[in-house]
């Protein structure tokens, strides 16, 4: 979304030819291909493991910070492996993010009009709410893994798998004007 944004709004004229959809296609099939190969590189080394007999995981879904915890043997190649990747592939996805937007605000700000200033930053506006969320609630996921409270740790894991994808539709659909005016209705004059 980011890429797409920037294309769209610092290069216009542009856009179909640089988001083709052989590009888009390539772009999805990257990402899954970085994705499967970082899933299956650490499931690979979490079965090289040795687990005691005690093998409840506090979380609703396996985390692999959760999955490493009840292991019998030395973890600390794998929670090196677990850091490095995180920080290379989260800190890639944030700043392209962060580049992106930075150079989006730059040409927004460059724009005569206060009313293509006002379409540009809004149709930007909803990406970034969805993605302050996400990465919001993935940090404070990771961090509540560090404490030894199951019961916060299940609750972030919730924040962070559930919130996020249901309210991304919702964020995006406030763009649309009849679900605007739907809202209004039923919370009386307020101006989203």
């Amino acid at each position: 979304m980011a890429c797409d944004c920037y294309v769209a709004i610092c290069h216009p004229l542009m856009y179909p030819i640089n988001m083709n959809p052989s590009l888009c296609v390539m772009l999805v099939l990257i990402s899954l291909l970085i994705s499967t190969v970082n899933s299956l590189l650490h499931t690979l080394m979490v079965l090289q493991l040795s687990f005691c007999t005690d093998l409840e995981i506090p979380t609703f879904f396996c985390e692999l910070s959760q999955v490493i915890k009840p292991a019998c043997s030395d973890t600390l190649i794998n929670n090196i492996f677990m850091c490095f990747f995180s920080v290379i592939l989260d800190g890639s996805a944030l700043f392209g993010i962060i580049f992106s937007y930075t150079h989006i605000v730059y040409s927004v700000l460059r724009l005569p009009s206060a009313g293509r200033k006002y379409k540009a930053f809004s149709i930007c506006g909803s990406h970034l709410l969805v993605v302050f969320l996400f990465y919001g609630t993935g940090f404070g996921v990771y961090l509540n893994s560090i404490s030894e409270s199951s019961r916060r740790t299940a609750v972030t894991s919730m924040m962070y798998s559930i919130v996020p994808p249901m309210l991304n539709t919702f964020i995006y659909s406030l763009r649309n004007k009849n679900m605007r005016v739907t809202l209004e209705k039923i919370f009386g004059r307020i101006p989203f």
